[in-house]
């Protein structure tokens, strides 16, 4: 997508959350590339931002203003031991965020309301060991990765009723040098300690990060897109291929697999339903769209990403 959507008058004005985050700060630079106007919303007081605290229902009348497009990314990291509590904020900083935001949308009169709000979510809606290829008709999997989405996604609902094209873009892992999981990888791999985990043969469905941006461009201005979209690239790779393409473009020896009990031992269900989830996911919605991935093939996304 080269340009902006132009149908709302405000569709220049784009209101995004975690615009801190991986995704968020390429989708922000990009928009601003394009033309666009980024209002951000932040915990934290930022002078280039409004702040708003979702877990108290607090957010800033004027943040809503003028808006053509909500582009919802926030959410406690999912990267960290998971206890009752870092669950609790995991699971509640997505639910009451997207519930507010969607009742604020709700709330505005008709032509006040941005024509469409995307929210983030997660392939881990399908659960964490599918042995089938699984598209957006899928049903849910299990664990709790599985009940976070689910809450997430019906917490557009009020948006929704209100006739706003909503859109979950459940994300794979997205692969980039600065921030998610491929700079941990190569972390470890600078340490000489990298090597598949588990079996190695559980499938891995990433996307590159510039494609993850293009993606949301084309969810935001294609007016068919609804309900939840699968951001992944179709090519799904396993854990064994990933880190060993790594490796090679690295120039970087890939140890013996650590053992999947290991991994539960040191992190537990993180590592179940992450670092050993076996899901292979079917972006059959921007297939259909027409999408064209310009880094869909591993090695390709890997060697632009690192820029090697």
């Amino acid at each position: 997508m080269s340009n902006l959507p132009s149908a709302h008058p405000h569709s220049k004005r784009l209101l995004l959350t975690g615009s801190s985050g991986l995704i968020g700060r390429a989708l922000a630079l990009r928009w601003k590339a394009l033309g666009g106007e980024v209002i951000e919303l932040a915990h934290k007081p930022r002078g280039d931002a409004l702040t708003w605290h979702p877990e108290n229902g607090e957010l800033p009348a004027r943040a809503l203003e003028n808006i053509g497009v909500v582009v919802h990314l926030a959410g406690e990291t999912i990267g960290q031991r998971w206890s009752a509590t870092s669950k609790k904020a995991i699971h509640d900083s997505r639910i009451f965020s997207t519930k507010l935001l969607a009742e604020k949308i709700a709330a505005l009169p008709p032509a006040a309301r941005p024509p469409v709000f995307i929210c983030a979510s997660a392939i881990g809606y399908y659960g964490y060991d599918r042995p089938d290829v699984v598209d957006e008709s899928a049903a849910p999997g299990r664990g709790f990765l599985t009940d976070v989405c689910c809450a997430w996604e019906a917490a557009l609902t009020p948006a929704t009723a209100a006739g706003v094209r909503t859109v979950a873009a459940r994300f794979g892992v997205v692969l980039a040098k600065h921030g998610g999981a491929l700079e941990q990888m190569i972390k470890v791999f600078n340490l000489g300690m990298a090597s598949p985990v588990g079996s190695g043969a559980q499938r891995v469905s990433w996307i590159a990060l510039g494609d993850t941006v293009e993606a949301l461009l084309l969810l935001i201005g294609r007016e068919s897109l609804l309900g939840p979209v699968n951001v992944v690239s179709p090519h799904v790779c396993t854990n064994r291929e990933l880190t060993e393409m790594l490796g090679r473009i690295l120039n970087k020896t890939v140890k013996p697999a650590v053992p999947a009990f290991a991994l539960k031992l040191m992190f537990g269900e993180l590592a179940t339903e992450t670092m050993l989830a076996d899901l292979a996911v079917n972006p059959r919605k921007l297939h259909e769209a027409g999408f064209v991935w310009k880094h869909g093939a591993l090695e390709a996304a890997l060697r632009h990403e690192l820029g090697a």
